[in-house]
């Protein structure tokens, strides 16, 4: 690998308007092989306060996230998702690609059309066709944006179930979990001891 051609990579994703695949950025660059080029990329910037990263198999530079806090605005404007939002794309992301219908199915209720329409206007969300079923609903995936903004490099990064107790996302779920079981096994000891003409 020449350094001309990890400069001209280099030069190119720093100007680029969006995030480029590897294909693109070779193509831009006559059909040269760019993989070598950006790994070293990425090695070279990796002590840097920029880093090259790849998200969703897609190109780019970013901020170290160790300095996060010396790029932070003094007033922040962050995007909060309602519940049923949040509750969406995570479905979304662990299931892609699915259909309203199907979302309604694993959530339990309806989903309102302004819910979707808040993630696809935020860029995490895209149409990802139809699903070939009577009817053919619309089906929906992530998007490299969505993968970007959480720092993931594709969906295999998502947390697993252990990660998320470990995490304690899910100890509330669980404690309620464990006080519903033991206050219906209460219950049906108390009728066990009703039934015999015992008392409690």
């Amino acid at each position: 690998m020449s350094d001309d051609l990890a400069r001209a990579v280099e030069a190119m994703l720093f100007a680029a308007e969006a995030p480029m695949r590897e294909a693109e950025i070779s193509a831009h660059l006559g059909g040269a092989p760019v993989a070598e080029a950006l790994r070293a990329l990425v090695a070279d910037y990796a002590s840097r306060g920029i880093h090259l990263v790849e998200r969703g198999g897609r190109w780019h530079f970013e901020t170290s996230p160790d300095l996060a806090h010396v790029l932070r605005r003094d007033r922040e404007e962050p995007r909060h998702l309602s519940r049923a939002a949040t509750e969406c794309l995570a479905i979304v992301a662990y299931h892609e690609p699915v259909s309203r219908a199907e979302i309604e199915a694993i959530r339990g209720v309806q989903t309102g059309r302004g819910t979707l329409d808040v993630l696809l206007e935020a860029g995490w969300l895209r149409i990802a066709g139809r699903r070939e079923v009577p009817g053919r609903p619309v089906i929906y995936a992530t998007t490299p944006a969505f993968l970007s903004h959480f720092g993931l490099a594709s969906r295999r990064d998502l947390p697993g179930i252990e990660e998320l107790r470990a995490a304690g996302l899910l100890e509330p779920v669980d404690a309620v979990l464990e006080a519903a079981m033991a206050r219906g096994s209460d219950e049906s000891a108390g009728d066990r001891l009703a039934e015999t003409g015992q008392s409690a």
